[in-house]
């Protein structure tokens, strides 16, 4: 098992982290403690649950959970531009972001779909 640190996922889940730390940094007062601070929890959970995927056997629940967090931030995302508390340049590169951690946790899904008819296989 891979320590988590090193993974691809993990790193870019981390630097979405830092880009939403400083782009909510500059939110209304409005949004800054209810949105923004929404933001922020959802990525440290995402955080956690990357962290849990890689350290367990059953890594489908936690990836499924990783898919469902990368939804709601993609929506909070949306809403944050739609209500012009987020700039088009932050919500792009943000967009982008979660784009890609989405692509790496639905390959990481893949992954598991491939393995387990080997497993399956193997004690049978």
């Amino acid at each position: 098992m891979a320590q988590y640190k090193h993974l691809p996922i993990y790193k870019g889940t981390y630097d979405l982290l830092l880009r939403i730390m400083i782009a909510t940094k500059d939110f209304p007062r409005e949004y800054k403690y209810t949105l923004g601070q929404k933001l922020k929890d959802e990525v440290i959970d995402l955080v956690l649950y990357i962290y849990r995927a890689n350290s367990t056997e059953d890594r489908a629940p936690y990836i499924a959970a990783i898919l469902e967090r990368l939804q709601l931030i993609e929506v909070m995302l949306r809403l944050s531009h739609d209500l012009r508390v987020l700039s088009r340049g932050h919500y792009a590169g943000l967009a982008e972001m979660t784009d890609s951690l989405a692509r790496q946790a639905q390959g990481w899904q893949k992954s598991l779909g491939r393995k387990k008819p080997e497993q399956v296989g193997a004690t049978a």
